[in-house]
This record gives structure tokens, C-alpha cells and sequence, in this order.
């Protein structure tokens, strides 16, 4: 039977949540904080970090927090730390954050404790920073927490501030000719909210950045189209591969690869970097990894890994926030 949190909070804790993320957007920094991102080659910048939080199909509670740092320019992994975890705080619209983010926080507070010269210099989110119904999206909430350059990354368009996923928008979509090319995404309000950046040559689907904290939205892009073997940024795409390997380890629960998938994990490592067990002793988590390379066909969706919104324990038809 699939497990599900706790239903919708009441409105008195709604209303918590957004007097919370109201004290917080104040601290947020929507400017380059760091020498690295105001050089066009990123000169200086060595460590990228990306997190995840993946969930066992049909249960909303029991999910996989992640996260990882790939070196750069290379963007080959070099720490992991994956961690069963169970959550309390149901899905709600705009505020993922309070699902999420205390158990990535607490990832990257192991990391500084235990590895801090692999401290990633900036993080990539698999959701969004300014582009938010508050401004203040989970990229943003990690960033401020964790006071580490952040960046969102979403897949999908949040409609706010009279953002349409219409015929203009994918009209726009589809003049996006090369890897590189982007369009502003303008609100009603005359407010740049973020891009929309086509990541790959091969992809067919826009990616939609904006500032999480402490990086400007032209670097924030600059980063997320350079961190691209294919559309997903590899620090988010390996962080949701890593997780999900983690899961089917620990509690060996089988996962049907997606088309292209299964030639791709031939070229894995076979034993991984997660062996199977719950407690940190067995599992090795924050261990830097040892090989866990993945080839896969360009731009299959996701480049192979299955990243959705029924991964995060979100409706399918909602979008990370």
C-alpha cells in the first residue's frame, strides 16, 4: 500500500511557512558574490554541487536525500552523500522547501564537517530560486540556509506573475535554434524572473534558471548550460541517478530503465558507490565515490535518468518550487 504524508497543513501553518520564507527572501543576494563568476571562463571555480531528493514509487514518506560535488570543469563526482530519510511535511504548492531543504541542509552540513575541502563553490537545484509565487522558491530557501551560491533549475514553466505555458511561449521554444540560446521569462510585472535556456544542441525542451542566491541570473545560465553533458546539469542529473541507485541498494526495490537506459548502466560500475544497508557505517555515505560514469544517448528527456514529478512525491502535474 503507498505511504503518504501528512494531508495539507492548516492554514496556521501555512501561514508560518510564509512568514518564514518572507524573514528569509530579505536575506537573499541576486548579484555575483564570487571573483569565479564574473570571469566568462569561470576561472577559479573547481567544485559544483547538485542535490536531489528522490522517493520510492508509491510512497510519498521514505525518499532519498542526496547530494553530490563534481569537479569543474570535468564534472566527474568526486563525494557523495546519499541518506534514507522520512518526511513528515506533505507536498504544497510553493512551499517545497519545507519538505526538502532541512535534509539537504543537513547533507551539506556533513559535508563540512567531514570532507571540508570538497565544500562545493555553488549548488544547482532541481527546482527554482526567484522565479517563485513569493519569490522565494527552494533555491533560494537552501541557498540563504546554507549561504552558498545557488542556482534553480526547473523542467517545467511555473505560471506566476502571468507566465503562460501558451502558443507564444512555445512559439519562443521553438525558435531556439543551438545549445546556448535562452529567451527572458518577463512576468506581468515587467520583472525578469528568470530564462529559459536551451542546454543542449539535441534537446527539444527548455530548462528555466533563476537566481536561487549570492549569483546573477547571467551566470547562473552561463553555469547551468556549462554543466551540461546532456539537458539536465550534470550536478542535478547525478545527484537524482545516485539517489535512486541508493534507494534500490537499501531496500532492493527494482528500477525499470528508461528507454536507452539499460545499454547506459552496462557502462557503470557495477558495485557503485552505495552498498546495500540503512546505517552510515554500511553504507559509505559521504565517502568520496569511486567510479560511477554513465554513457547515455543524447538528450532522452532527461538524458536517462528518470527526473518527474512523481519522483519528488509531487502530482505529476505540479512543478518543483
Amino acid at each position: 500500500m503507498a505511504r503518504e504524508a501528512a494531508g495539507r497543513p492548516p492554514e496556521e501553518t501555512l501561514l508560518l511557512w510564509k512568514r518564514e520564507q518572507a524573514q528569509l527572501k530579505a536575506r537573499v543576494v541576486d548579484r555575483d558574490t564570487e571573483a569565479w563568476q564574473r570571469d566568462p571562463a569561470f576561472s577559479g571555480l573547481q567544485r559544483v554541487g547538485g542535490v536531489d531528493v528522490s522517493f520510492v514509487k508509491g510512497d510519498s514518506v521514505n525518499a532519498c536525500a542526496s547530494l553530490v560535488v563534481l569537479s569543474y570543469p570535468e564534472l566527474e563526482v568526486v563525494y557523495e552523500d546519499c541518506r534514507m530519510v522520512s518526511l513528515t511535511a506533505p507536498y504544497v504548492s510553493g512551499f517545497l522547501a519545507f519538505r526538502e531543504a532541512p535534509f539537504l541542509v543537513d547533507a551539506v552540513r556533513r559535508l563540512q564537517e567531514r570532507e571540508p575541502h570538497l565544500m562545493p563553490q555553488v549548488l544547482l537545484v532541481d527546482g527554482n530560486g526567484v522565479l517563485h509565487h513569493r519569490g522565494f522558491g527552494v533555491a533560494c530557501h537552501l541557498g540563504v540556509l546554507t549561504d552558498l551560491p545557488c542556482v534553480g533549475v526547473a523542467k517545467k514553466l511555473l505560471q506566476v506573475d502571468g507566465l503562460e505555458n501558451n502558443a507564444l511561449h512555445k512559439e519562443k521554444i521553438r525558435l531556439l535554434r543551438a545549445g546556448g540560446d535562452t529567451f527572458p521569462l518577463m512576468g506581468g510585472s515587467g520583472t525578469v524572473l528568470g530564462m529559459a535556456l536551451k542546454s543542449h544542441d539535441h534537446s527539444t525542451k527548455p530548462l528555466y534558471v533563476s537566481v536561487g542566491h549570492k549569483v546573477s541570473l547571467e551566470a547562473a545560465v552561463r553555469l547551468t548550460r556549462g554543466c551540461c553533458k546532456f539537458r539536465i546539469p550534470e550536478p542535478v542529473r547525478q545527484a537524482d541517478i545516485r539517489s535512486q541507485d541508493y534507494i534500490r541498494r537499501t531496500l532492493g526495490v527494482p528500477r525499470a530503465p528508461t528507454p536507452g537506459q539499460e545499454r547506459s548502466r552496462k557502462a557503470q560500475n557495477p558495485r557503485g558507490v552505495c552498498p546495500k544497508g540503512g546505517s552510515e557505517e554500511a553504507t559509505g555515505e559521504g565517502r568520496p565515490p569511486e567510479g560511477h560514469s554513465t554513457q547515455e544517448p543524447w538528450d532522452k528527456g532527461t538524458g536517462g535518468a528518470k527526473l518527474d514529478a512523481t519522483k519528488t512525491g509531487c502530482p505529476t502535474s505540479a512543478v518543483r518550487q
